[in-house]
């Protein structure tokens, strides 16, 4: 029995021949393998440095791997990072995939990022929306997911935003009235309320509905091209001719006259400007919805953009034609126009996130329309006449009306070509409908 448990008690061999010649096979085979692993994992990227596009380490991996040293590398990783092109991508965009809402959103950010539908075909997906829709899929959530855009229903005009696009018209007629029906101290009293009222009816426009922007633009260049519209015409009418004799007093036929027509007219186009790019944004997410690519969604939102654009042109220039003939003076279609829908772009494209090229134009035109007049004032300086020239002519040819009508012209075709560009991408929709 003490035999026995001598067998039994574990110790240390007494063959070392023997133990180390399989020690010896068993670690070498050991090592080997870790070595041909380890080897494998850096050439397929597989310790988490992955390539430009995400698909490029594994698949140079598995070609390169095999020439260098004429064994297949393991499968396991490859066949998996083969299988799983989108894991690389996912990572680098997990927060665009965890805050959107639904695929149509990482399908815009994607766009964003210059992703087309060409790089969806290395993911081995036919566009940016299936590619969207993966991405969306894998990202884990707490909770039940919102409902998709497609299951939304669309978003009706509220009734606030509706009062508050309506309000700047009607105080801006209230102060044309009092103008009208007073004369003296009362009517600059009049004048400086109605500005002071319109102003701030304006504003609030502007930071509620479709109107309202995320980001925070100065408005000294829009109150510029508006003042103007209001007293620009009369100024450089009177200066041609050596005037002015007097300030403006609230008159169309005083020393320096008003004109009231296109300010009233722009004014009154702030609803109808609202529901435009509120019916612009609706289409437009409803076209995102139902597109199948970033080509397909821009061919179907251009005419959506010109329609809209057109839409607001055709009302303005009734608007216009209506305070004209009220107020008894010229429609004044030319400068109205395109100051009108120089400003819908300017702020169609601000309330998308495009708001550089928007501040270039506006501060281009303004500061086109102050060269103007100051031009006109320097050439009555002794032999400074050549510096009033382009304007004398600009004048004599299309009357007072050709300086503004120029300036805001060019600027709103400007915008007009960036915003074909801009506003028929996918990430310019990204963000969803706001609660107005």
């Amino acid at each position: 029995m003490s035999g026995l448990g001598e067998l039994d008690r574990p110790e240390t061999p007494q063959s070392p021949g023997a133990w180390d010649e399989r020690s010896r096979r068993s670690l070498a085979d050991t090592a080997d393998t870790a070595d041909t692993a380890d080897t494998a994992a850096r050439a397929s990227g597989t310790d988490g440095t992955d390539g430009a596009d995400g698909t490029g380490g594994a698949e140079g991996s598995a070609v390169g791997g095999g020439a260098r040293d004429g064994r297949q590398p393991p499968s396991a990783p490859v066949g998996r990072r083969a299988a799983d092109p989108v894991k690389g991508l996912l990572h680098r965009h997990r927060e665009l995939c965890e805050r959107a809402v639904d695929p149509l959103e990482i399908a815009a950010g994607l766009e964003a990022h210059g992703v087309t539908d060409r790089t969806a075909a290395r993911f081995r997906h036919r566009d940016v929306f299936s590619l969207a829709e993966e991405m969306y899929a894998r990202v884990p959530r707490h909770g039940d997911a919102p409902a998709r855009a497609a299951d939304a229903p669309t978003p009706r005009p509220r009734t606030t935003w509706i009062v508050l696009a309506l309000l700047p018209g009607v105080l801006c007629a209230a102060a044309v009235a009092g103008l009208r029906l007073t004369e003296g101290r009362p009517r600059l009293l009049v004048a400086l309320v109605g500005v002071l009222a319109v102003s701030l009816a304006l504003g609030a426009a502007l930071r509620r509905g479709p109107l309202s922007a995320a980001t925070r633009t100065t408005s000294t260049w829009t109150c510029w091209l508006v003042g103007y519209a209001l007293l620009g015409d009369g100024l450089l009418r009177t200066a041609v001719s050596g005037g002015p004799d007097g300030l403006p007093d609230g008159t169309a036929d005083g020393a320096w006259p008003l004109t009231l027509a296109p300010v009233l007219a722009l004014a009154l186009s702030c609803a109808p400007a609202t529901v435009c790019a509120h019916l612009f944004a609706v289409r437009a997410r409803r076209k995102l919805t139902s597109s199948r690519g970033l080509a397909d969604f821009s061919a179907s939102v251009r005419p959506l953009l010109l329609g809209t654009f057109a839409l607001y042109t055709v009302v303005l220039a009734a608007l216009l034609t209506l305070t004209g003939a009220v107020l008894g003076e010229s429609a004044a279609h030319p400068q109205g126009l395109t100051l009108g829908v120089l400003l819908l772009l300017a702020r169609l494209l601000t309330v998308h996130g495009h708001t550089h090229a928007t501040t270039l134009v506006l501060t281009a035109s303004a500061t086109a329309e102050a060269a103007a007049l100051a031009t006109l004032f320097a050439g009555r300086l002794p032999g400074c006449g050549f510096l009033a020239a382009p304007v004398d002519a600009l004048v004599a040819a299309c009357g007072p009306a050709g300086v503004p009508t120029a300036a805001c012209g060019i600027g709103a075709l400007t915008l007009l070509v960036h915003a074909c560009r801009r506003l028929t991408r996918a990430s310019a929709h990204a963000s969803t409908e706001r609660p107005w």
